[in-house]
């Protein structure tokens, strides 16, 4: 019987963070499987990287539904179905009810383009060069009601460049987020990070190695 953790990607567009997590979990060793992927927007493309993965892949359409409670009810119908354990939101442009937050607390994450706390919301990119900061990045973090504010599981650093825009750090940021999503996502399967209280508790933690200088020199 594996003991791979059974998981969800919600998902609302082309899936890119969802590759990474599904090429991760090609590896039978990976703590985590990917079970589910479910979109609320029946044309994403990102449906289509499942199928090609041989995974379940649903669409739950919200405007089919008339309040938001009703679509997280079937929303979580359809994951119980299957057995899931962990929920990773990647691109998934929906607030969740407080029910539904509620109900998965502690086993839902998110990824957002940014150091959180800083940067919260959208038009991520934007407010990073009109603030001028020089470091930028992205967090894994639990699912809160409170939007992108729940307790961090892990986080990547890029540098701001004076030649940036909003496209060009777009760029650099989703390639961090391939990289870490796939890690929090292990360390959550694992049982290495946890939520408890208010905050991400962990088994185990590696000393951090240097630091990123934006300007080096």
């Amino acid at each position: 019987m594996s003991l791979r953790k059974r998981t969800a990607v919600l998902i609302s567009g082309r899936g890119s963070n969802l590759q990474a997590l599904l090429d991760a979990a090609a590896d039978p060793a990976f703590a985590a499987e990917i079970s589910l992927v479910v979109s609320n927007i029946p044309e994403a493309p990102g449906l289509a990287r499942a199928r090609a993965a041989g995974i379940a892949a649903k669409t739950i359409a919200h405007r089919s539904y008339p309040t938001r409670e009703a679509f997280d009810a079937d929303l979580d119908r359809e994951l119980r179905a299957h057995g899931i354990e962990i929920v990773c939101l990647a691109g998934f442009m929906r607030i969740l009810s407080d029910g539904f937050v509620k109900a998965w607390a502690g086993r839902m994450v998110n990824i957002h383009p940014s150091l959180l706390p800083a940067f919260k919301g959208i038009d991520v990119h934007r407010r990073v060069l009109d603030a001028g900061v020089r470091v930028t990045g992205c967090t894994v973090h639990f699912v809160v009601s409170e939007l992108d504010s729940g307790p961090i599981i892990a986080q990547a650093a890029v540098p701001v460049l004076t030649s940036d825009t909003e496209e060009s750090i777009a760029a650099r940021t989703l390639e961090a987020e391939h990289r870490l999503y796939p890690l929090a996502l292990r360390l959550l399967a694992e049982g290495r990070a946890k939520l408890v209280g208010n905050k991400t508790e962990f088994s185990d933690e590696s000393s951090g190695a240097g630091a990123l200088f934006n300007p080096a020199a």
